[in-house]
């Protein structure tokens, strides 16, 4: 469904600065996976998912998406098929207009619309639907300018958002690590909620180790721009966080765990 095939990037190229994330990198996710990526700073977490939704562009290799070779897509063609959401709470929305209009922006990703399309009641009925759905009661505030919002319906929006069209893949990146654990808890359930009830398939990178053990099907440990441990999910389902660590520790000293790793 996903397929990465060969994939080589370097940054900085011809200067002493020069610096390869990956060579010959490979990785195949199948419709409905739903993958957890963990790994070191530096490992290509990051530049995995920007290489996925074309922030990006691969030096060498070919990205395909339901066999369709979109390594060349520019961002904005991606973005039809890609919904991603950020760790900072304050991407992915427009702070100074309201939830209905973020709502509708997204909703009409790929068309040619006019902010009229809002007052639809029809419209409105289903957007209230969609967000009643994260449980924070923003459904009664559809005309509330987004950037009052907490961070934590800050981030409930951008997720709702980014799934909205239901996406080919949605990418998650850090999504809960900005956030209070209380917080952080309500917004990965939401998260598990909104992929399972519409089979979308998923790629999170998270720094949280038992959130990487408990959500997904499939848990991906990087290293150094190379995949050194893919765990299916009768494997992953019977791991603890410090089992994981050790896994960690096989492959990199331990003063390479970031303290929110370990602490996770």
């Amino acid at each position: 469904m996903l397929s990465l095939k060969s994939i080589s990037k370097s940054f900085n190229k011809g200067t002493i600065n020069e610096i390869s994330i990956f060579e010959d990198f490979n990785i195949d996710i199948k419709k409905g996976d739903f993958v957890s990526v963990v790994g070191s700073n530096g490992a290509g977490k990051s530049t995995l998912l920007n290489l996925i939704s074309g922030n990006i562009i691969a030096d060498k290799g070919i990205i395909s998406l339901n066999e369709e070779n979109i390594t060349h897509y520019e961002n904005y063609k991606r973005s039809k098929l890609i919904g991603r959401v950020y760790q900072d709470p304050a991407k992915g929305t427009s702070p100074s207009m309201s939830i209905m209009e973020n709502l509708s922006i997204c909703n009409n990703k790929g068309k040619r619309f006019g902010l009229k399309f809002c007052i639809k009641k029809d419209t409105e009925r289903y957007f209230k639907d969609e967000l009643s759905i994260l449980n924070m009661g923003l459904e009664n505030k559809l005309h509330t300018k987004v950037g009052s919002l907490s961070g934590g319906q800050r981030q409930a929006l951008s997720l709702l958002m980014a799934t909205m069209v239901s996406p080919d893949v949605l990418l998650l990146d850090e999504h809960t690590a900005a956030l209070d654990p209380n917080t952080s808890e309500n917004i990965i359930n939401i998260t598990e909620n909104i992929v399972k009830t519409k089979g979308i398939t998923t790629i999170m990178v998270t720094h949280n180790l038992s959130h990487a053990i408990t959500f997904g099907n499939r848990l991906i440990l990087m290293h150094k721009g190379a995949i050194v441990k893919d765990l299916e999910e009768d494997f992953k389902s019977k791991l603890k966080v410090s089992d994981l660590i050790e896994e960690f520790k096989n492959v990199a000293s331990s003063n390479e765990l970031s303290d929110t790793m370990l602490l996770s």
